[in-house]
């Protein structure tokens, strides 16, 4: 009998401790269903896209094509336009903008800082690395070229994770992508050397960004991407089709949003600042100069 009541103890001790680790499981289970949504989740998205503040732009960044702020300070913005080899500087607000010429004449699509380096993208993938203190000189004299680091393709966006110290480099198209049906991104470790190591490699599907976008059949040719530090997600801007769509951290698509109404001429950059404050900049038309919009987070 006493054996009898030892046995019946330890089974009631079992039962009471398995019951114990499956009330955990489920406490754990219900903390995670209560974590809120991220803001990119359709019907929950961060900014208002119908209602931003427009700056417009000087007359010599009529077709600015990239934006960048330094450490996210709004001050002062840093910019490139399509056709000449001119690093621009300016207060928003500004009329005129200052600029030091880096290159000849070509095709700069984007631009990125990290680590007090400007990197400046053409369209062929080339890039042009120049110390961020070269601004003050006419011309800068200590600009580094790279060239044969991505596939033949045609390159409209570069982006740095400063955290990460990485950058990134958008394919806009290439006979792979239009094999693939996926837009190509490639991620490079930054050296303080101004060295570039390969880290990977991302594919944007497609037919996922038409499913969530709504639109039907589309055709995306991305023209800048940047990462919101504050969400660890990556937005991603089309010029063609006029859209924005946005990633996690590893660019598995999460929401695309068609921009709609005239605030979207032709959407070329994209940047955040330190306040979370989201800018688009639009090359100018017929009857508008080039612009930069600001978006602030919902409240």
């Amino acid at each position: 009998m006493k054996n009898y009541k030892l046995y019946i103890s330890s089974f009631l001790s079992v039962l009471l401790m398995a019951f114990l680790c499956i009330s955990c499981v489920n406490g754990k289970h219900d903390d995670k269903a209560e974590t809120k949504s991220q803001p990119s989740e359709k019907g929950n998205f961060l900014y208002d896209l119908n209602n931003p503040v427009k700056y417009n732009m000087p007359q010599n960044l009529f077709e600015i094509s990239g934006i960048a702020f330094h450490n996210g300070d709004s001050k002062q913005v840093f910019a490139i336009q399509d056709e000449d080899g001119d690093l621009f500087y300016l207060g928003l607000n500004d009329k005129e903008s200052k600029y030091v010429k880096f290159g000849g004449k070509g095709d700069y699509e984007d631009l990125t800082i990290i680590k007090n380096q400007v990197i400046i993208l053409k369209s062929n993938g080339e890039l042009h690395i120049l110390p961020l203190s070269e601004i003050n000189k006419a011309e800068a004299v200590n600009v580094v070229k790279v060239k044969d680091l991505v596939p033949k393709a045609e390159y409209e966006g570069l982006a740095a994770d400063e955290k990460a110290g990485k950058i990134y480099i958008l394919t806009k198209g290439s006979k792979s992508d239009d094999k693939n049906k996926a837009t190509s991104i490639y991620a490079f470790d930054f050296g303080d050397n101004n060295s570039l190591k390969p880290s990977g490699e991302f594919s944007l599907p497609y037919e996922e960004i038409e499913k969530l976008s709504g639109e039907g059949k589309i055709k995306f040719k991305p023209s800048a991407l940047v990462k919101n530090q504050n969400t660890n997600e990556w937005y991603i801007l089309s010029s063609v089709n006029k859209m924005l769509v946005i990633t996690n951290a590893d660019f598995k698509i999460k929401a695309a949003y068609p921009l709609k109404g005239d605030d979207f001429n032709q959407p070329e950059g994209i940047a955040f600042d330190k306040e979370n404050n989201l800018y688009i900049s639009n090359e100018g038309g017929t009857l508008a100069s080039g612009d930069i919009l600001q978006f602030k987070p919902k409240k």
